[in-house]
């Protein structure tokens, strides 16, 4: 018995050492596997911090109320005579249009016509976004007179034909004119000519015209044209003595004349005074017709004062329901 005793000691003492290799084994592999979850856990993070600045192709582009007046900052009809927009008293407020008072029969009524159309398209481009009705009025025999009386129309704005008419001065109005000193039969093919380039043109205002629209002889060609087509005639007064307006009516043309012109200065301050004065007389006389032109800061002028007019009660027209 004695000699077995120290047999049994040694077997004791040699039994814990792989028992605790392997407990050791075992810790060292739950620790690698405690730790990846913690090591997952930031890269959620990671992808939240990236997601806060989106990539080049998702940044937000221009509203299209911005867009306009972007363009027009690089062209104007004559660069002697176009500055770029001057500071106004008036604050520069949304655009986003206040919503129409549709139904008011005795709403005070604005109509806004912008000539010689078809010279600068980014500029009348500008006034075809405007979110209140515009009519455009487009020269013929200029490189954009198609391309800029389509877009009035698909946008739905009016469009006109801006009839070139002789000058008391003397100065050329430009391709396409009507003139004092054609027959009858040369002005009415003339005419023909410059209505057939403006196909989507509902009515006609004189270019220039001081003085053709004097005429009697003229007026009365010019008003039979349209007659025969259904036409209506704004006269735009470049002349006091005009006959347009009244021999129209005479015929049974609808017709109307201009009240304001907004931008005998290219001048932001100068425009939003001329366009107060066209809702004043609005406002007196139940309508009123401003005539303009695609200058930037007409431009400007009619988009600052938008929301103002319409918080007044101005309702903003086409000019062809304001011929009667």
């Amino acid at each position: 018995m004695p000699k077995r005793k120290p047999a049994r000691k040694t077997r004791a003492s040699r039994s814990p050492l792989p028992i605790l290799f392997v407990l050791v084994l075992i810790a060292v592999a739950a620790g690698w596997f405690l730790l990846r979850p913690s090591e997952r856990k930031h890269h959620p993070h990671k992808t939240v911090v990236s997601a806060v600045t989106p990539p080049p192709s998702e940044t937000p582009l221009e509203t299209p109320s911005e867009l306009p007046t972007a363009a027009v900052a690089t062209e104007s009809p004559t660069p002697s005579a176009q500055p770029s927009p001057t500071a106004s008293t008036s604050a520069r407020a949304s655009l986003a249009p206040l919503p129409p008072r549709a139904g008011n029969p005795n709403a005070p009524k604005l109509a806004i016509i912008v000539d010689d159309c078809g010279q600068w398209l980014s500029t009348e481009r500008g006034f075809i976004a405007l979110p209140v009705p515009v009519t455009l009025s487009v020269l013929p025999d200029v490189h954009g007179t198609a391309t800029i009386a389509q877009e009035a129309h698909d946008a739905g704005k009016g469009v006109m034909l801006h009839l070139p008419m002789d000058t008391l001065s003397g100065m050329n109005p430009g391709p396409g004119k009507v003139t004092t000193a054609m027959t009858d039969a040369q002005i009415t093919a003339q005419l023909e000519n410059d209505l057939a380039q403006v196909p989507l043109a509902q009515g006609v205002n004189n270019h220039e015209g001081s003085k053709g629209s004097a005429d009697t002889r003229v007026m009365t060609d010019v008003i039979d044209v349209l007659a025969k087509r259904n036409l209506f005639f704004i006269d735009s007064r470049t002349n006091a003595a005009s006959v347009g307006e009244q021999i129209a009516a005479a015929n049974g043309v609808k017709t109307a004349a201009r009240d304001v012109f907004l931008d005998n200065k290219a001048d932001v301050a100068y425009s939003e005074q001329q366009l107060r004065e066209a809702a004043a007389i609005a406002k007196r006389t139940g309508s009123a017709i401003a005539i303009g032109h695609p200058k930037p800061t007409t431009l400007a002028a009619v988009k600052a004062l938008v929301p103002e007019l319409q918080a007044e009660g101005i309702e903003f027209v086409l000019v062809r329901d304001l011929a009667r």
